[in-house]
């Protein structure tokens, strides 16, 4: 039987080879134990702080700011009210602002003529 020689799986962020000794699975490949990072914030992370969002990585407090819920209501104090949209960490879907988006009281459209 012929010598095969085990296949060499690139890591997603450098795409270099990854052997078994410096691996670190995560959201189904393998990277490197230095390209075990976040994609914000750069910090080193572990497999107690990762979260995964289409195939890229966040630490659980960057992945939190940028997928998770917006707006009051989702903290306590006055550092949960703040308007930030998120642009800062690449949201650019949420068209919110800071103006309330109510429906006019009935009869506000009608002239008073009486």
């Amino acid at each position: 039987m012929p010598f095969k020689p085990p296949e060499v799986v690139k890591c997603p962020r450098c795409n270099q080879n990854v052997y078994a000794a410096e691996e670190v699975p995560a959201a189904g490949k393998k990277f490197h134990k230095m390209c075990f990072k976040c994609g914000l914030c750069k910090k080193m992370l572990e497999s107690t702080t990762v979260a995964e969002h289409d195939g890229n990585l966040f630490c659980k407090q960057c992945y939190a700011r940028k997928y998770g819920p917006k707006g009051c209501g989702y903290g306590v104090g006055a550092g949960a009210l703040g308007m930030d949209t998120g642009e800062h960490l690449g949201n650019r879907e949420t068209a919110m602002t800071n103006k309330p988006n109510y429906a006019p009281p009935p009869g506000a459209n009608q002239a008073s003529h009486e």
